[in-house]
């Protein structure tokens, strides 16, 4: 045995009690669970601690992050040991030279411009090999990034896609699949993704189906006709027989506060008719994105130089000042915005760095920084409700996912504290969730929605990811005012029965891979 860890109390992930145990690790997997008479080449008391799989986040943006930082804190120090990537519709491959450099810019609010990555590759596979060939920090997953294929097949612009562009994209879907993504994920608020009909949408999604993946949308508003949004893609996954997982599923602004019971009954009558339905939260009320995501569609086609030549034309910017403030833009979800909701979270020019941290006037000082600032922006949306936030987490097909952008001088807390944040605040301050509940929430179910056969759960001849922490003290330390401090009361993570935290500290192991999901499961 290479490591027995003594009297944890192990919460297995599957929801039901605790029990205290022994667990014994050997060669990367869980070797034995119970009481262990012999010992190991080395031992760990965890009295007082509880062993719990190692958490999943389901909606991740450490695309860049992982190749860009190899301490990668920001989630290892969560007990994190498995992020997706490719999320909202838009990442990094497959590309081709001119695709890559649009989507570049469109999300260098998401995850930087990038000018810091060497991109040696162009496709799914390319990319997770880079990843095994770096080295990273946790495990990663992929998904088909819907958005960056439509801007590879048929560009930026809105119209349908022709019958050989879509025959090209189900293609590059398929082969994405094929070398190792998990499902496809959309950004129906994003350019150019928002611009796939719905017909287009589910062809591509019976693609997904045939390799047993799952469709991901950032569905078409999370504000006015949200409940609409969510229906069109429950009806969509239905006629193409394809697993759908919502992301970031939330019920904003004002006209949404106190619907969430609409929106989970219309996910339990799917349920019941035999839907396969998941979705994941972050337990937090504001949301984050970029600034330029909150144009109308009209001003974001033909890509970010486009947008910036709109930017620069007064009577195009009055025209999306309109859109924005009186008619209410699909990007801002069809609600007219609130410039007192927007505070800025970063931008990719340090001389606007005494705007991080406030809050827009107007919308000429938005123009004026997205001109000045290349479209870089991140911002907070405080535009939340927390009993919107506390019923859906509580479902039972809910998991856990930090949206976590890290980029930024003021980030959104959750990047750094969603997984404590849950167990802290919503399980033992406030008893939203019970503590075996919540770690099946952020481990078993999510490894479930992966087809993930040997992760998740603590359980004999399962991969060694597991987390240690203590119940009493567990918390997330960032906040808005400190929002890159580090959890506390999470003492050891290990990856593949290797530690990359160790009594609080970041160890230098790099023990994540990519887990490229066959049909059969991952690896």
């Amino acid at each position: 045995m290479d490591l027995v860890i003594r009297g944890a109390r192990v919460v297995d992930g599957t929801g039901g009690p605790s029990c205290t145990a022994d667990v014994g690790v050997h060669e990367g997997r869980i070797a034995e669970v119970g009481r262990i008479r012999g010992g190991g080449r080395e031992t760990l008391d965890a009295h007082g601690l509880v062993l719990a799989p190692g958490f999943v986040d389901m909606h991740a943006h450490s695309d860049l992050a992982l190749l860009r930082d190899p301490d990668h804190s920001a989630k290892a120090a969560q007990g994190v040991t498995l992020e997706v990537l490719g999320q909202d519709g838009l990442s990094y491959a497959p590309v081709d030279d001119r695709t890559l450099t649009g989507v570049r810019a469109a999300i260098a609010g998401w995850n930087g411009t990038g000018e810091d990555i060497d991109f040696d590759w162009r496709d799914v596979g390319g990319y997770l090999d880079r990843l095994d060939a770096q080295g990273i920090a946790v495990n990663a997953a992929y998904l088909v990034p819907q958005g960056t294929v439509r801007a590879l097949v048929v560009g930026w612009g809105d119209r349908p896609a022709t019958p050989a562009e879509l025959d090209r994209m189900r293609a590059l879907v398929a082969e994405g699949l094929a070398q190792g993504a998990v499902g496809m994920s959309s950004g129906l608020t994003y350019t150019p993704g928002m611009y796939a009909s719905g017909a287009e949408l589910t062809e591509l999604c019976r693609v997904v189906a045939s390799y047993r993946g799952y469709y991901c949308p950032h569905h078409r508003s999370y504000g006015h006709g949200a409940l609409g949004a969510y229906a069109e893609m429950v009806e969509l996954t239905r006629e193409a027989g394809c697993a759908l997982h919502l992301a970031h599923a939330t019920m904003n602004f004002g006209e949404n506060q106190g619907r969430a019971g609409e929106l989970l009954g219309l996910l339990d009558r799917a349920l019941a008719a035999g839907a396969d339905i998941t979705l994941d939260s972050y337990p937090y009320t504001p949301g984050c994105t970029t600034l330029v995501a909150l144009l109308p569609s009209w001003a974001n086609e033909g890509g970010p130089e486009a947008v910036l030549a709109r930017l620069r034309d007064d009577g195009e910017a009055e025209r999306i000042r309109y859109a924005l403030e009186v008619e209410g833009a699909d990007g801002c979800h069809g609600v007219p915005v609130d410039w007192s909701t927007i505070e800025i979270a970063g931008t990719t020019d340090p001389a606007h760095g005494a705007l991080v941290g406030t809050r827009l006037p107007d919308w000429e000082t938005a123009r004026r920084l997205l001109l000045d600032d290349r479209l870089g922006p991140s911002i907070l949306q405080h535009v939340g409700h927390e009993e919107n936030v506390r019923a859906i987490m509580r479902h039972p097909v809910h998991t856990g996912g930090s949206d976590g952008i890290l980029q930024g001088a003021k980030p959104h807390p959750r990047a750094y504290g969603t997984f404590p944040h849950y167990l802290g605040h919503y399980v033992r301050e406030l008893g939203v969730l019970s503590l075996e509940e919540c770690v099946a929430h952020l481990s078993g179910r999510p490894a479930a929605r992966l087809r993930l056969p040997d992760r998740g759960t603590v359980r004999v001849g399962h991969r060694a990811d597991l987390v240690l922490f203590d119940p009493l003290t567990v918390a997330a330390g960032s906040t808005y005012e400190r929002p890159r401090a580090l959890p506390t009361g999470i003492p050891h993570v290990l990856i593949d029965g290797r530690f990359v935290m160790r009594d609080g500290l970041r160890t230098d192991v790099l023990a994540g891979r990519a887990i490229r999901r066959t049909p059969h499961g991952g690896r």
